[in-house]
């Protein structure tokens, strides 16, 4: 098994942990988009949240723009999260270290990307739909690869 191990070059292993840093405070940072929509919006879903003195006032689960975030944010979840497993089992088939980096570096700019043109500045697609597809298929591409080489 430690042979296995053997074939994590170095700077690909740096440039993988520094992306995988990167994507997660990423989403991180969705958590404190979605609070700021809610407070902005005053759309809490929790009765506790509302402020006691508006009295028969009721959660809200219906605004749009604090639906949107949500919704990038579970897109994060869907999609960095594969993201890391398939980037660490990839470094184990020896890849080309130059193919490998910019592959890290190619998802983590298309997942902020996404976040950018979904959640924070609103754009027409197909720009929300290029930036989702450039990263999904990377990392399809990292799986596939990997599952050839242990065949």
């Amino acid at each position: 098994m430690t042979s296995l191990l053997a074939n994590i070059n170095d700077e690909v292993f740096r440039t993988y942990i520094f992306w995988a840093a990167v994507l997660v405070l990423k989403m991180l940072v969705m958590s404190v988009l979605t609070g700021r929509q809610r407070f902005r919006k005053k759309a809490f879903a929790n009765p506790e949240d509302l402020q006691p003195s508006k009295k028969g006032a009721t959660p809200k689960f219906d605004d749009p723009d604090v639906e949107r975030v949500r919704r990038a944010h579970r897109n994060d979840l869907e999609n960095i999260l594969p993201f890391f497993t398939a980037g660490l089992l990839y470094m184990l088939t020896n890849p080309e270290p130059f193919i490998a980096i910019n592959l890290f570096r190619t998802v983590a700019v298309a997942r902020i990307l996404h976040t950018i043109v979904y959640a924070v500045v609103v754009v027409p697609q197909p720009a929300r739909g290029l930036s989702w597809a450039i990263a999904y298929f990377a990392t399809a591409y990292m799986a596939v690869k990997t599952i050839l080489f242990f065949l």
